[in-house]
């Protein structure tokens, strides 16, 4: 059994669009595969729809530890230069190319800090 938020992970939906249209809490990995192989309606018009677009989810990984998580990106995430988990310091990344400011991102996904050098 795989929870809900891992089956919208793996048809690449939002979680909401999985509530909406009754995937339940836990689901099993058969019945996943099911929607998979003969995706309903409603799960084929979400992929016409996103063509070209930003990705529904993102794996988020820690620079420094290599920690993932995966997690909806935000319109107002900027590119960024790393991405470490909120429990290391920032000195543990490299430091910024010379002429370059730091700026700190907190709350990216669950437990990361984005860094973007400019």
């Amino acid at each position: 059994m795989i929870s809900r938020r891992d089956a919208a992970q793996r048809l690449d939906i939002p979680l909401e669009m999985a509530q909406r249209h009754d995937i339940p809490g836990w689901i099993s990995e058969e019945d996943l595969a099911a929607l998979e192989t003969d995706p309903p309606a409603w799960l084929l018009q979400s992929r016409a729809n996103r063509t070209g677009r930003r990705p529904v989810w993102v794996q988020l990984t820690c620079d420094i530890c290599g920690r993932t998580e995966s997690a909806r990106p935000k319109k107002w995430w900027p590119q960024f230069t790393y991405l470490s988990c909120s429990d290391h310091d920032i000195w543990d990344l490299p430091e910024p190319a010379a002429g370059l400011a730091r700026q700190e991102f907190d709350e990216i996904g669950g437990v990361f800090v984005g860094v973007v050098d400019s």
